[in-house]
Parts: structure tokens; C-alpha cells; sequence
């Protein structure tokens, strides 16, 4: 086995497991970790690739959206939500800092995020 497809394995198994963490705790994210690791999985192992997304966690989380019909309206508000509450504690210390050009690019971020949750992902009916 190559060194890439280990370091894929690594990164795959790291991001499986703040997933986990992100999908019950409100203050860390869980889909981009999850994202992350079905990317890793799916360039290393046919065995974890099958196995991740056949899981509770990718079905409930990223099924519809990898298979670009969308996301639940819970699961949009739940990440615009998350990402906001996170981006601010980045914004509020480096506005305490005086740091305004990293204040501007979190805010330009920020918009960006809430634009392409609310307008370019679709948002489908809840199961």
C-alpha cells in the first residue's frame, strides 16, 4: 500500500471521527469532516469507501447532498448555524486586535457561506 492511500486512510479515519463529534455536539461541524472523509475513503479504499457510506452518519448528513438532490432545512440551519456562532469568535478576536483585514475576509467568507446555503443548495423536504 502506497503512502498516499495511508495518509488518505489517516485523514479519513481523523475526519469520521470529528464528524461523530460535530453530529452531537452544536458547537463543531460535522459535515465538512464528513465531507472530507468520504473524499479520503473514496481515493483510498473501495472496503471504506463502501463501508462509510453505507453508515447512519453519511446517510443522515450527506446521502442527498452528494447525490445533488440537497439538504434538509434543519441540516442547513444547523451548519449556518454552527459556522456562524464559530466565525465569530474568530472575528470578534481579531477585531479585539485590530486585525481588520482578517475581520473583512472572515466577513466576506461568512456571506458567501450564508448566500450558497440559502440559495444554491436546495432544500428538500425532511424524511
Amino acid at each position: 500500500m502506497s503512502i498516499k492511500k495511508i495518509l488518505y486512510i489517516v485523514i479519513g479515519c481523523i475526519s469520521v471521527g470529528l464528524g461523530t463529534v460535530g453530529a452531537v455536539t452544536p458547537f463543531l461541524p460535522s459535515v465538512p469532516f464528513l465531507l472530507l472523509a468520504a473524499f479520503c475513503f473514496a481515493r483510498s479504499s473501495e472496503r471504506l469507501n463502501t463501508w462509510f457510506t453505507s453508515t447512519k452518519l453519511y446517510q443522515d448528513n450527506l446521502a442527498d447532498y452528494t447525490a445533488g438532490r440537497g439538504m434538509t432545512k434543519k441540516a442547513k440551519v444547523r451548519i449556518m448555524v454552527t459556522v456562524t456562532l464559530l466565525m465569530s469568535i474568530g472575528f470578534i478576536l481579531m477585531g479585539l486586535r485590530g486585525i481588520v483585514v482578517g475581520c473583512a475576509v472572515l466577513l466576506c467568507v461568512w456571506v458567501f457561506h450564508l448566500i450558497y446555503f440559502v440559495f444554491m443548495v436546495k432544500t428538500i423536504p425532511s424524511p
